[in-house]
């Protein structure tokens, strides 16, 4: 009776010693403590990568619960991870919840990043949209594609090196940079002696320089004040400058009909250049006046009238009659 007793008694205690260690090791684990109140947020994310279930949530750096589940949607295409939250916690409705992982190769756990913590927080069945996982792999991928193309473009560089080796850093170009810089190096010389002089020049002829400058600066005062002195004349005698050029235009236009006149053989002077036969005689008429003229400043006029013997005349032409014999007739 005794031993049937005492084995009951050990019996009890490995029962309460099995309980408590369950109990601890929940309690210790990242399971949810059976002893704390939790509400359930529902995130939706179209990947998890490697979250695994009873995963820790932390917010700002401290666990404030866990994964208690997750759930492909039924087309595929997203899941659904729900979360046990400790009611000591409030999550604000404008927070962040991103899968991260600790450390490089350390499992994932649900992160939530607060922002500005704008009510309302979040009640129990809430649903949350979450944040893909940054994905190593398909970093990878893309950095391999990065990579190849990274090669292509250092081989077509090398290419373009060797090009520009084999066409523009050959001997020859080489040498003829070399005579260019020489080149330039002697008119660089050559400027250099060439300011030398002017600078030499422009000391030594510093006077006469400021005189023509002075010249210059009075010709210019003066050149303004005659533009200003003929801006005023033209301005208070435009009337008197405007007929004066009528008058020009309308003698123009005067003489102009004149020798239009000339042309055509109107009036006496077009009629005397017309006429061939009344040019002739109006020459005639000039030279007998020319011989008149003559022959009265030589014997006067009383001694041409009275005497009969005709005086002396000078030899004319058989076309023009002498004054005496005219007298005679």
């Amino acid at each position: 009776m005794e031993k049937s007793r005492l084995e009951i008694k050990v019996g009890l205690f490995v029962m309460v010693g099995l309980v408590l260690l369950a109990v601890l090791l929940i309690q210790f684990s990242k399971g949810t403590s059976i002893f704390r109140g939790t509400y359930e947020l529902r995130l939706h994310a179209s990947n998890v990568g490697g979250l695994k279930q009873r995963a820790s949530v932390l917010l700002a750096g401290v666990q404030v619960g866990n994964v208690s589940g997750i759930q492909l949607a039924p087309d595929g295409k997203s899941v659904t991870i729900f979360l046990r939250i400790y009611k000591d916690y409030k999550i604000y409705h404008d927070a962040r919840f991103v899968i991260e992982q600790s450390g490089f190769l350390g499992d994932q756990y649900v992160a939530v990043i607060p922002t500005a913590n704008q009510p309302p927080v979040f009640q129990d069945g809430a649903n949350v949209e979450c944040e893909a996982p940054f994905n190593l792999q398909e970093v990878a991928r893309s950095a391999s594609g990065f990579i190849q193309r990274i090669d292509e473009t250092a081989k077509k560089l090398d290419a373009a090196v060797s090009d520009v080796r084999r066409l523009v850093l050959n001997e020859e170009t080489l040498t003829n940079f070399a005579d260019a810089v020489g080149n330039l190096r002697a008119v660089t010389e050559q400027a250099t002696n060439t300011v030398a002089s002017i600078n030499a020049l422009v000391a030594t002829n510093g006077a006469q320089i400021d005189l023509a400058v002075s010249n210059v600066v009075f010709f210019s005062r003066d050149l303004i004040s005659l533009s200003s002195q003929t801006h005023d004349l033209i301005s208070t005698n435009g009337p008197e400058i405007a007929a004066a050029i009528s008058n020009v235009e309308a003698s123009t236009e005067d003489l102009k009909r004149l020798m239009d006149d000339l042309r055509s053989g109107q009036g006496l002077a077009g009629a005397v250049l017309k006429n061939e036969q009344l040019s002739t005689n109006v020459q005639a008429i000039a030279a007998n006046l020319a011989i008149t003229t003559s022959n009265l400043n030589e014997f006067g006029l009383w001694h041409i009238l009275w005497r009969h013997e005709a005086p002396p005349t000078r030899t004319t032409s058989p076309a023009v009659l002498t004054p005496h014999a005219t007298g005679q007739q």
